[in-house]
């Protein structure tokens, strides 16, 4: 499970699960079968049920090792034949829909009714902290950590050693290193921008991933990073943000990044190492962006960049061509 932090409420019958995405039984070769959790393609295994949208993932969906796959009749033929369509009309609605039934907790992110100020917990002698501190249940800081006014840290956060945390952040679903500095009025750990349109309403997804931040970050003021959906959203070791910055669900940023203010990265883009990105940069959704790139600020990214690349400009093209047509 990519969350330690949701229950999973699986397994459940496979006839269940048909029944829940309204699919005939009859059209199905499968025998009375227990799945016991959802799952992206690539961590699937043979005992779990995943999903499959897009033509983009197929290279990736022709190796998944999940039993089960919710998928459209165009796409079926990608998978490995251990794998079973479970053919829908809404991938994604139908992948909601399962998802909701293995974690119904993740769904809604109301407020944490278990805070209770910092003075009359385990840490009041172990933390340095300012007024007004709240901690929720599950809650781990370690040694030489300091907390500023009106910080909220609600349930299921671990904080490693050496961490300072700003004021009026709140912070929720997440795994912070050591030696990580976070800044003045972070939200960090709520669920993602993630809705589908179903008929006349909108379906949330559910958001079951955390997000993670590795050593010797730095997470800037106003910043934003929403846990993942189906995978976490992870910060490399030695990244810095700046302020105002907005980190969407199950974005991976590599180690020693640095990245300018205002800067907005779409959902399921992967970020390589050493990556430089010049403020309020845009970086579209599920692209992949190499090792080693430089983003000059105000460009918009729409496609994937190799290894060692500096663009500028909308939509990003190398830096010398932008300047040749812009002289």
């Amino acid at each position: 499970m990519i969350n330690p932090f949701f229950k999973n409420y699986g397994p459940f019958d496979i006839l269940d699960i048909l029944q829940f995405l309204k699919i005939n039984y009859d059209d199905i070769p499968t025998n009375k079968e227990e799945v016991c959790d959802i799952k992206d393609l690539f961590s699937s295994t043979k005992k779990d049920i995943t999903f499959f949208h897009s033509k983009k993932y197929k290279e990736i969906a022709n190796k998944t090792k999940a039993s089960f796959c919710i998928t459209k009749d165009s796409l079926k033929n990608e998978l490995p034949k251990s794998c079973i369509p479970l053919i829908v009309g809404n991938v994604l609605v139908s992948t909601s829909i399962i998802t909701s039934k293995f974690y119904p907790e993740s769904i809604h992110d109301n407020f944490d009714n278990t805070v209770v100020d910092i003075s009359k917990s385990k840490f009041k002698k172990k933390v340095k902290f300012g007024n007004n501190v709240l901690l929720g249940t599950n809650v781990l800081i370690g040694s030489n950590c300091t907390i500023g006014h009106n910080t909220i840290i609600e349930k299921n956060v671990l904080v490693g050693n050496n961490c300072s945390i700003g004021s009026n952040s709140i912070i929720r679903n997440t795994l912070i290193g050591n030696n990580v500095k976070i800044l003045d009025n972070c939200n960090i750990g709520k669920h993602g921008f993630g809705f589908f349109s179903d008929k006349d309403k909108n379906l949330r997804y559910p958001h079951i991933g955390i997000v993670q931040i590795n050593d010797n970050c730095e997470i800037g003021c106003g910043a934003t990073i929403d846990r993942g959906s189906m995978s976490n959203t992870v910060i490399g070791k030695n990244t810095f943000l700046d302020n105002q910055i907005h980190i969407a669900h199950n974005v991976k940023i590599g180690e020693n990044g640095i990245i300018a203010g205002q800067v907005g990265i779409a959902g399921s883009s992967i970020i390589g190492k050493n990556v430089k990105i010049g403020g309020q940069a845009g970086i579209s959704g599920h692209l992949k962006i190499g090792n080693n790139v430089e983003i000059a600020g105000g460009s918009g990214v729409i496609k994937d960049l190799p290894d060692n690349s500096k663009v500028m400009g909308y939509p990003a093209k190398n830096i010398r061509q932008f300047l040749r047509e812009n002289k």
